[in-house]
């Protein structure tokens, strides 16, 4: 694991809950660095902590028998990730750029199921709808979708920000890197958003893209 370690603590970008203050019964640790591409934990090792974005993106992924990439999630700072339902690790975790993590391991014995239980809750519903998303018939109402969340989860301040790459995008919504590119350029030539660079959208008809999402 490739990272780089210092004790001054980064402000969190979310408005979720304090973490790991939320936690009785932890030791807050020392900000993690990992850069762009690093691994932060790999299938099938043992789990044993939570980890919060201070800053940058994560990616989790699973590698596919056929050697193809499905990515289940991505993390934004101030979110939380790690959540197992067993002692191992099911998808790899990766930075996917410069990325500052504080990783929190719970203490023997604490009970902290009602901290958690809000935070476990919130991958749940995320997930499912991702699982949502990857039901729709189109790639137009993929990338709608996928625009409006990255948008919600930054407080709706434009532009989005967008720090994974169009191949990740596509390995989210299992589609081909030339289908996402093809629908970024559509929605612009359509006037639904603004391409202000290749990390960065400005959603400039929200309704447009909710009826298309929809």
């Amino acid at each position: 694991m490739h990272a780089y370690t210092v004790s001054r603590v980064l402000p969190s970008q979310s408005d979720q809950m304090s973490f790991p203050a939320a936690f009785d019964g932890t030791q807050p640790q020392p900000v993690s660095f990992y850069p762009a591409g690093s691994e932060i934990y790999a299938q099938g090792e043992k789990a044993g902590a939570l980890y919060q974005v201070e800053f940058g993106a994560v990616r989790l992924y699973r590698l596919l028998a056929d050697g193809r990439r499905q990515i289940s999630a991505f993390h934004l700072a101030g979110e939380t990730f790690g959540f197992e339902a067993d002692a191992t690790h099911h998808f790899f975790a990766e930075a996917i750029n410069m990325t500052g993590l504080r990783a929190v391991r719970l203490a023997a014995g604490a009970d902290v199921s009602r901290k958690l239980l809000p935070l476990a809750l919130k991958g749940l519903i995320r997930a499912q709808e991702h699982l949502l998303v990857l039901g729709r018939q189109s790639s137009i109402e993929r990338v709608a979708a996928f625009l409006l969340d990255m948008a919600e989860r930054q407080g709706g301040l434009q532009p989005v920000e967008l720090p994974m790459s169009r191949m990740d995008i596509g390995d989210y919504l299992g589609l081909t890197i030339e289908t996402v590119s093809r629908v970024f350029t559509k929605l612009k030539d359509k006037g639904t958003i603004r391409l202000l660079g290749l990390r960065n959208v400005e959603i400039v008809r929200y309704d447009t893209l909710r009826n298309i999402s929809e």
